[in-house]
């Protein structure tokens, strides 16, 4: 069996480390005594007691450098409470210009012949120390350089790339997408569950990368670019990537904010590279995801900021896309939720000739995208995906996947040896409502009043035919919420006024349930009042629901008014407006009492259940007030919560007076 051998590479920083501990221990090192300095007086002094044995003096530096006798050294340690170094030199001194070293040590040393005594070894040189000027004049360069060095290498590797690499320094304005080849794409279509129109859609542009001669036969052309909108986490980035894994091409992938950099001009450099490389690999795909980081609408940038380098790159982008240059074999996709505020000149045909609307997924697209991700979970036998698929509406592909994932390890904190259906149940309340808090402190008072306003809700909209068909009501807090009302939502494409006035009276049957129990309101119905007022005016301006306001829309759908701050109506069409909405308001609340009053005893019976039990379902429902009103709801549609009604608590700068625990429910629609 062989043994791998691993092997180091040598990295630039130890060469750093190194330099910068040895310059350090050179200016600080402080392991050996230094020489101790005396003036000349006293030199001359020890000079004729016979204490010294050498003198070396520097004439261009005026030093000199006294080595003493070693019965000296110790003498003189002891009598001036020092210690010397124990090598040569012990002592140093200086002198003046005007010192004549071969006068002065002569007459010394003739005093010590004199007297018999042994004269002093002198020595008198010059020294010329080169190296050390020119290392003492680079040193702070150097210091300087190696500094920046290692700024910027670390920007290097933050932006993408090592010194030299495509991310380096000194090529900031290389584009850092990421380029996948030809066959490392694994990723295709039967990878992607669900979004039936826009991969057909998708599939005419593979169609276009693989049989070109197919179309340009009969006149047309390849389209430039097509652009992925929807709402976040309905698969946009895994359909660009089954596109390329299905065309075979090479893939370049970038988001919107790699463009913009610190640097002015970066910006449109980087997408020239970009669509530089593109042409060299044509036939290609470039995506860019979060296009509109990049390609938000000129003169519209929030703020009055003098910065125009996103509109530069904006500028270079539309250059690119379709200018006088060619862009022949590349195809660019680009994805974003928000394409209101994308420029118009981005959006026209010959840039992005499509827009491919990437929507919420239906029941048919939610039971195959759980079908993906159920794969690697280890269920219950006989496990029920069209059960999971009816009842989580409005749910996107990665809501899902964290539903998954979520009842996975709901069923692990269990102790669980499969996951089961109620374990998906669970996953779900907690992912709308949060985590339960069993442990809150609620007055009994608190509760009564929280009992009866979830009452109301259900009351009433299992009396209306036209509001949505409601699942569970509990009492437990949830997240921020202290009860909810869990509803089973039709998938409407249109609503008519009739189910709006239901919708609307289901929101306001707790605000009256609490008046006709507890003679007042409280203020959890803020976030009923806040769907309320927001439907009614939705009503009367938009929708041209009012007969007086008539069929007018006040709507802005193009954007096109932008930060216009003016009314599209006069002060007297608003007023009237006002009017209109103070009406429907009150005529919705005068049909929301008459129900409660004439179900008052079911409505009671209701909250008595729910203040013993907690939570409720369907079932306790339809014991007290009968079958559903509208239509018969089986058992089956019945089974599951697919939309949380959870409570907002007012905030204190509304109500000082309020408190956590005082925060009634409030019904909260997807």
């Amino acid at each position: 069996m062989s043994k791998e051998i691993k092997t180091v590479r040598f990295r630039f920083s130890w060469f750093y480390m190194i330099l910068v501990g040895v310059i350090i221990w050179m200016l600080f090192d402080q392991s050996a005594p230094a020489p101790r300095e005396v003036n000349w007086d006293h030199v001359k002094q020890m000079f004729l007691k016979g204490d010294i044995k050498e003198i070396t003096f520097v004439r261009n530096e005026f030093q000199g450098l006294v080595t003493l006798e070693p019965d000296a050294v110790k003498e003189y340690q002891e009598e001036n409470n020092v210690t010397l170094p124990p090598a040569s030199p012990h002592l140093t001194f200086l002198v003046s210009g005007s010192f004549d070293a071969e006068e002065q040590f002569g007459a010394l040393n003739d005093s010590l012949t004199v007297r018999h005594m042994k004269p002093v070894r002198i020595e008198v040189e010059q020294r010329d120390n080169i190296w050390g000027g020119v290392f003492e004049w680079l040193l702070f360069p150097l210091l300087l350089l190696g500094l920046w060095f290692l700024m910027f290498r670390g920007m290097n590797q933050k932006m993408g790339g090592g010194s030299g690499g495509p991310g380096g320094v000194f090529n900031v304005g290389k584009a850092p997408g990421k380029l996948a080849e030809k066959d490392s794409m694994k990723v295709t279509f039967k990878d992607v569950a669900g979004l039936y129109g826009a991969k057909e859609e998708v599939m005419e542009i593979v169609d276009f990368l693989k049989n070109p001669a197919k179309y340009t036969a009969l006149g047309g052309k390849i389209p430039k670019g097509a652009l992925l909108v929807g709402p976040p986490g309905t698969g946009k980035t895994l359909l660009a990537k089954a596109v390329a894994g299905e065309a075979n091409v090479p893939f370049f992938s970038i988001s919107g904010s790699d463009f913009v950099e610190m640097f002015v001009g970066v910006g449109a450099s980087r997408v020239r590279d970009l669509f530089r490389q593109a042409k060299e690999k044509a036939p290609c795909i470039v995506f860019i995801d979060e296009i509109d980081a990049v390609g938000r609408a000129r003169g519209k940038n929030v703020g009055f900021s003098s910065n125009d380098e996103r509109e530069n790159t904006l500028n270079q982008l539309l250059t690119e896309m379709d200018g006088f240059g060619t862009n022949s074999g590349v195809i660019c996709l680009a994805a974003t939720n928000r394409a209101d505020i994308l420029d118009k000149a981005l959006l026209r045909a010959g840039r992005f000739d499509r827009q491919i609307h990437v929507e919420l997924p239906d029941l048919k697209e939610r039971e195959e995208i759980f079908q993906v991700h159920l794969k690697g979970l280890k269920l219950e036998p006989d496990f029920d995906v069209e059960f999971l698929a009816k009842h989580t509406p409005g749910f996107s592909g990665a809501d899902i996947a964290n539903v998954c994932n979520e009842a996975a390890l709901t069923a692990a904190r269990r102790n669980k040896a499969a996951i089961d259906k109620q374990d998906f149940l669970d996953a779900v309340d907690r992912i709308i409502g949060g985590l339960e808090r069993k442990d809150k402190i609620i007055t009994p008072e608190e509760k009564r009043s929280i009992a009866h306003h979830e009452a109301g809700h259900a009351t009433v909209s299992w009396l209306l035919p036209h509001a949505n068909p409601l699942f569970k009501v509990t009492i437990v807090p949830r997240g921020q919420a202290l009860g909810a009302a869990w509803y089973l939502p039709e998938e409407r494409l249109l609503m008519t006024r009739d189910q709006m006035m239901d919708e609307m009276c289901a929101l306001l049957g707790g605000r009256v349930a609490e008046e006709i129990v507890n003679g007042q309101p409280s203020t959890g119905a803020q976030n009923d009042l806040e769907r309320l007022t927001q439907m009614a005016y939705g009503m009367v301006k938009y929708y041209g629901m009012s007969d007086k306001v008539g069929e007018l829309s006040f709507y802005d759908s193009t954007g096109a008014r932008g930060y216009d701050l003016t009314k599209p109506f006069s002060e007297k069409t608003a007023e009237l407006i006002d009017q209109e909405v103070r009406g429907l308001v009150d005529q919705i609340h005068k049909k929301t009492r008459k129900i409660l009053d004439d179900n008052r005893e079911g409505f009671l019976r209701l909250a008595a259940l729910l203040l013993e039990k907690e939570v409720i379902f369907a079932d306790d429902l339809e014991r007290i007030f009968g079958p559903r009103a509208g239509a018969a709801v089986s058992a089956e549609s019945t089974a599951a919560p697919a939309e949380n009604t959870a409570e907002t608590p007012v905030h204190p700068a509304e109500d000082p007076d309020m408190t956590d625990s005082a925060a009634a429910p409030a019904d909260e629609q997807e």
